[in-house]
């Protein structure tokens, strides 16, 4: 997969999302709930996996702080506290293309070829 950057990661209260904008102008905007679900940690999804597995947050989340991570992803804390998972560019890349293709988010998004 070739190198993706993101250039706007804007909250979106009223929707309860947040908007994306990658570098070369593919847009998107994922619910917090889904965001959250797909939380890529070791915690959430174990230490090395193909998969991401989706798991629905227990109650409705918002993030409390966005955090850029170097220049390859973010960092968000979650309303429910949750602050370990770090949020790859590309892995937001491919989960908005992946929840956009589907009506409710798949069960699991193929990860092999994005590094973690």
């Amino acid at each position: 997969m070739p190198t993706t950057y993101l250039t706007e990661l804007r909250r979106l209260p009223e929707a309860k999302s947040l908007r994306l904008v990658f570098d070369d102008g593919y847009t998107a905007e994922l619910a917090y709930d889904t965001l959250r679900g797909y939380c890529p940690c070791a915690g959430c999804q174990g230490h090395w996996t193909e998969a991401i597995r989706y798991q629905p947050p227990p109650r409705p989340v918002e993030p409390a702080t966005l955090a850029p991570v170097g220049n390859y992803g973010v960092s968000i804390h979650w309303s429910d506290g949750h602050a370990t998972g770090i949020y790859r560019f590309d892995f937001l890349r491919r989960l908005a293309e992946e929840v956009s293709a589907h009506d409710e988010p798949p069960e699991r998004i193929r990860t092999e070829e994005i590094p973690r």
